[in-house]
């Protein structure tokens, strides 16, 4: 059964020819053959079984039955129907091409009815053929040509020329419906790509909250690793101080046997040794210190959302914010105003964590890094806090209500009125004071275990945050007149600006620290670079014609905001002004990142350069509330960090943004 193959379709075994009993004249000698024998086994007549003719042909008969091929190929054809027969015939191109375009009668029986004009075929009238450009030249030089062949001048009167006029009327009814039915087809495919681009819209919003999902329980999980940490560190320090409790009990079990009590001592409750031996107050279980929170995963939401996102507004303060900063993006915001006020936010959860207290006046400027926050008042002192030493629960359970059954903070409807922070949640957030300036703080920065102060008594403090005292001590204004003697003019000098002084000029309006480098800008509108090794004035960029009020750098270029309503940015390596940009209003704050530089310019939006494609936009509350009635507050103060915003107004509104 060689011929059989697995979907049991015959094949002949002898190749197509002419000695193949399958080939026409095969068939046909076979069949004659066959027709033979029967009109003799059939036909009435004196020839009998015994004829020389009917044995001839019974004899061609059995000699092709005899064959093997033939016998094989018989067998196998009453073995096969008549559809895998005829199949067997066909090529394997011409069997894929049928199995293809097969069409189920199901699927013919429900086809939709399209809600378009035109047929497919007029579709492919239209369509088809598609000139290219070589060919349209070659059409347009035939035309051309036909043209000066036909411009003979014909008489306007007779049939020729009336007959050209309406081939050529008819030429262009047809362009102008080829024309309408490819607008046809584009309008549909336009109608198709909106129907796609919607359906892709709802699956991104599907995924977004799916992610923002993920991120809320990711926040959740890393609260409960870090308070299984603690746990397990107390309950290191309570084995640990078990033991050498322990110890000390069995020293001084042995030195009681030791000591015998004589008639001197007899009168005494205790002899002196175990009085000794006692544990002390100092050795007491003691309150432990927790290690610095560093956070194992970076949130990730606010890069999918669109620049201009508003992600949450916040009724942080009853009155105009005065400084801000947040250390990651959906994590830990504080903010400060003028209703002397100090405010812990969780940014993932729109709530706030507790206040801190301690300063006596307003905070005019802070500074938040990992866990540890630097605050800056008016009452003269700076302030260090521990933020991982507060008692607050994300998932809802409050300090000192353990027991009560609770709805979660971080839960809430937004549409409900604010949550009050628990009481006592910051007490243990206090780590010391720094308290050496004779005015207000209006500046601060700090970086690794040193920190530096600018204050409205016109001197600049280096404090050392392992030892908690101040280390150096710069007066700007003297480094202003030791720069004027050294170098001769006056570009060193304090120089008053041009601009009329405001109340909200402070002295020194900013600063960075970074190793031994210091940037500092100041009310005459002077950077001076500072090397805290010899404390000395390094360079002074001369530019702004307003005092100073914001800068940041980085290892190429610095960037500085002024009240003359300019930012500009400079290049550390030649101490030349790299760009510039003017703006309408003073310019009260500025922080850039990889890819933004944002600024309040006395405006109810943030003023936005995007470095990448060079280009200035407008992101706040004011752009998304021009139709409406309401009128946003102007920004004072903004931070961003990778492309995360937030700014805060003068109505103590705190809004978050994606830029």
């Amino acid at each position: 059964m060689d011929d059989l193959d697995p979907n049991g379709a015959f094949h002949d075994e002898a190749p197509v020819g002419e000695d193949s009993v399958f080939s026409p004249r095969g068939l046909e000698a076979f069949t004659r053959k066959v027709t033979t024998t029967a009109s003799h086994l059939v036909a009435p007549g004196p020839d009998g079984p015994g004829h020389p003719h009917y044995h001839n042909a019974m004899t061609e008969v059995h000699k092709h039955l005899r064959r093997p091929g033939i016998q094989r190929s018989m067998f196998s054809m009453a073995r096969t129907t008549p559809t895998d027969l005829v199949r067997s015939k066909f090529s394997t191109s011409e069997i894929q091409y049928r199995a293809l375009s097969y069409v189920p009668d199901e699927m013919l029986q429900h086809i939709p009815d399209g809600d378009n004009a035109y047929s497919l075929f007029q579709g492919f009238q239209a369509s088809f053929p598609d000139l290219s450009d070589d060919t349209k030249k070659h059409r347009r030089r035939v035309s051309r040509g036909r043209r000066m062949i036909e411009d003979s001048p014909t008489p306007s009167d007779s049939p020729h020329h009336l007959h050209k006029l309406k081939k050529e009327r008819s030429s262009m009814m047809h362009e102008l419906e080829m024309l309408g039915i490819r607008k046809n087809m584009a309008s549909s495919e336009i109608r198709e790509i909106d129907i796609k681009i919607t359906n892709l819209s709802g699956m991104r919003r599907i995924i977004l909250e799916r992610l923002a999902g993920l991120e809320q329980e990711e926040a959740l999980l890393e609260h409960d690793v870090v308070d299984m940490e603690a746990r397990i560190e107390d309950a290191q320090v309570l084995f640990e101080e078990a033991e050498s409790i322990a110890a000390a009990a069995e020293n001084s079990t042995k030195s009681y046997e030791d000591d015998l009590v004589t008639d001197q001592d007899a009168d005494e409750f205790m002899s002196k040794s175990i009085y000794e031996k006692l544990p002390s107050v100092s050795s007491a279980p003691s309150k432990r210190k927790r290690k610095p929170f560093h956070r194992k995963s970076m949130p990730i939401l606010h890069e999918h959302f669109d620049p201009g996102f508003n992600i949450r507004e916040i009724k942080a303060h009853a009155d105009s914010v005065t400084t801000l900063d947040f250390d990651v993006p959906f994590g830990t915001m504080v903010s400060a105003a003028m209703d002397d006020t100090v405010k812990v936010w969780d940014l993932n959860a729109g709530r706030c964590i507790g206040m801190l207290e301690g300063h006596t006046a307003s905070v005019r400027t802070l500074q938040v890094e990992e866990n540890i926050l630097a605050t800056g008042s008016m009452d003269a002192t700076i302030r260090l806090w521990d933020l991982s030493k507060a008692h607050y629960d994300p998932q809802g359970g409050q300090f000192g209500k353990e027991d009560e059954d609770e709805d979660g903070m971080a839960f809430e409807n937004p549409d409900d009125q604010p949550v009050d922070p628990p009481e006592g949640s910051m007490a243990d957030c206090p780590l010391f004071s720094l308290e050496s300036h004779m005015d207000e703080i209006t500046a601060l920065h700090f970086r690794g275990d040193y920190l530096v102060s600018g204050s409205a008594d016109k001197t600049i403090r280096q404090w050392d945050l392992v030892k908690g005292r101040c280390i150096q001590t710069l007066d700007v204004m003297w480094a202003a007149a030791q720069a004027s003697v050294s170098i001769g003019t006056g570009e060193g000098t304090w120089r008053q600006t041009t601009r009329p002084a405001t109340k909200s000029a402070d002295f020194v309006g900013a600063l960075q620290v970074f190793e031994s480098a210091l940037a500092c800008g100041t009310a005459d509108g002077m950077v001076r670079l500072w090397d805290l090794r010899s404390g000395q004035v390094h360079r002074s960029l001369v530019g702004h014609t307003g005092p100073v009020t914001c800068l940041q750098f980085d290892d190429v270029h610095l960037v500085t905001g002024s009240l003359d309503r300019s930012i500009r940015i400079w290049d550390l390596r030649t101490g030349s002004i790299f760009d510039a940009f003017a703006y309408d209003n003073p310019v009260t704050s500025m922080m850039f990142d990889s890819r933004r530089i944002v600024s309040a310019a006395g405006e109810d939006v943030v003023k936005v350069y995007d470095k990448m494609e060079s280009r200035q936009w407008d992101c706040g509350a004011g752009v998304m509330d021009v139709e409406g009635n309401r009128t946003p507050a102007i920004v004072e103060r903004v931070r961003i960090n990778d492309g995360y915003m937030i700014e805060g107004r003068r109505d103590g509104v705190v809004g978050v943004w994606a830029c």
